[in-house]
């Protein structure tokens, strides 16, 4: 680890001169790019190497020359490598949250949770190791067994985003290296501090040389060339966490190789307020669905959908309350509600947003754009005109066939939409090409009974956030949210290993299965007709 001096930004630290990892080594590479504080810019976090084509592939031989060694590390010993992991991410626990603070804008406590998340999902697999269950199987033909073992899938291509930088990679990587594959890695460039820290830590833990490789980057050069490797055949296996748009490229790459990717993409998640909700609890819940993180969540609420009987109540009071929200520098106070946009790309993407509503024609009910130190709002904390800030923004008389309905919009802004009743409320959530998350908020069994069962998105809440997620349920969605394929949980296991069966013929001779099978033939008919007979 190399440090410099930080002379524009003393106060936040030094920065970090980072490598990639390659099979256990620190290494350069041609270019490099720079991490920036986003709450500020001044601050200089981090600077990595901007990974070229030689770069990735290096790090793809030695995943592919470390992969028989880890294969055949017994499955347990693995386990607990992961729980080392474990134990040296809660000893680190506030370090790595103060990194997370700095270099994307989290606030404290989401970065706490985000590291959390990552202890939980350690916890989880490590005992896993102990349960790669095959089964045995009966055999139709005597003196013969029947078995079948989980097997891993070699070579691992990893792509996560940076709104939770260690969190979604773990999700990832933990189950990864416990079922016996080898990985090479490409963080967020908009969080490349905490993936080193956490490749370190992963390192110290005792996986071995080559088994965790990490290829620093953008997505538009080093992204790229990591889905080429796909063509090439360094990968056996591709998970992705980003947009739908690079989500369907790899999808298409990975379907010429004959390769299941797993890919966890974009969201416009619907939340529904039926007549009977308690409006205290809804409201509160659709603050953080919709603003938490600065909407920079793959599950942030999207559309909140209202029933018209407490639609002018919900929009009065949520109207209120957004007014009340603490944005600013989370780096400075604990009580803002969300930060800074994580980087400037995302900044302009968000700003460029007002004109699709406006074109379509929702009423823009609250949002002014950019927070400057002449535009912001009354309990902004620290100085906006240093970072990269954004009012929340609420659009009101929005029609579901509306563009802003439809696009994900990346950031803290959410629509608001009159419903008649529960059929055409949940018509109106499903009306998107998106099926990630979901939320309702009733006490009438039957609406919770229709939601569950005709909601279309891969997870859904009842009078909870449509945000949020536990290490040992399954995440993921459906259309242009994902593939169908799971993170988390016992599920994810299926995404990287295959099921190999095996028998055994101990009768020492040729048994052909369905030729040679002794099938047991009805001695006769049988007829009981003669008892009811007089």
């Amino acid at each position: 680890m190399k440090l410099l001096k930080n002379e524009n930004a003393k106060e936040y630290g030094k920065t970090l001169y980072g490598f990639n990892i390659i099979n256990g080594l620190e290494e350069e590479s041609e270019e490099r790019f720079e991490s920036l504080n986003p709450s500020y810019l001044k601050d200089k976090v981090a600077t990595f190497p901007l990974s070229n084509e030689n770069d990735v592939e290096k790090a793809c031989i030695a995943a592919k020359n470390s992969f028989e060694k880890w294969k055949n590390t017994p499955a347990p010993i693995r386990g607990q490598i992961i729980g080392n992991i474990a134990d040296l991410l809660i000893k680190n626990k506030e370090f790595l949250a103060k990194v997370i603070v700095r270099e994307i804008g989290k606030t404290y406590k989401e970065a706490l949770g985000s590291v959390q998340e990552a202890i939980d999902t350690c916890h989880f697999f490590q005992s896993e190791g102990r349960r790669l269950y095959g089964q045995t199987v009966p055999s139709e033909m005597r003196n013969k067994e029947l078995y079948t073992y989980r097997r891993p899938l070699g070579v691992v291509g990893i792509i996560t985003a940076g709104n939770f930088p260690i969190a979604v990679p773990s999700w990832k990587i933990i189950p990864a290296l416990l079922t016996g594959n080898t990985i090479v890695w490409k963080p967020s460039e908009d969080a490349p501090t905490v993936a080193y820290f956490f490749t370190k830590i992963m390192q110290e833990a005792g996986v071995p040389d080559g088994v965790i490789n990490v290829v620093n980057g953008t997505g538009l050069k080093t992204g790229q060339i990591m889905i080429d490797m796909i063509d090439k055949g360094y990968f056996q296996k591709f998970s992705f966490t980003g947009s739908t748009r690079v989500g369907k490229i790899i999808g298409e790459v990975c379907g010429r190789n004959l390769i299941v990717p797993s890919l966890e993409l974009g969201g416009k998640n619907p939340l529904i307020v039926m007549e009977d909700a308690d409006l205290d609890l809804a409201i509160s819940g659709a603050l953080w669905a919709s603003f938490g993180t600065g909407g920079q969540r793959c599950t942030s609420a999207g559309n909140i959908i209202l029933h018209k009987s407490i639609s002018k109540e919900f929009k009065e009071r949520f109207l209120e309350e957004t007014k009340k929200i603490k944005i600013g520098n989370p780096n400075i106070s604990n009580e803002v509600l969300y930060g800074p946009m994580m980087s400037e790309r995302f900044f302009n993407n968000f700003l460029s947003h007002y004109e699709i509503g406006k074109k379509d024609g929702a009423n823009l009910l609250y949002g002014n754009g950019r927070i400057t130190s002449k535009n912001k709002p009354d309990n902004f904390i620290g100085d906006p005109d240093e970072g990269l800030f954004v009012w929340p923004v609420i659009w009101d008389n929005v029609d579901i066939k509306m563009t802003i309905a439809q696009e994900e919009i990346f950031g803290p802004s959410v629509n608001l939409i009159e419903v008649s009743n529960i059929d055409e409320a949940i018509n109106v959530a499903n009306g998107t090409k998106y099926g990630l998350s979901s939320a309702i908020y009733t006490y009438n069994p039957m609406y919770m009974y229709k939601f569950k069962n005709e909601i279309t998105a891969g997870m859904s809440s009842i009078n909870n956030s449509t945000t949020g997620a536990e290490a040992h349920l399954p995440f993921g969605g459906n259309g242009n949210s994902g593939n169908n394929t799971r993170e988390s949980g016992i599920w994810v296991i299926d995404s990287y290993t295959k099921w190999q069966a095996v028998n055994i013929d101990l009768s020492g001779k040729l048994q052909l299965a369905q030729m040679d099978t002794e099938y047991i033939q009805e001695k006769e008919d049988l007829n009981f007709d003669e008892f009811l007979k007089s």
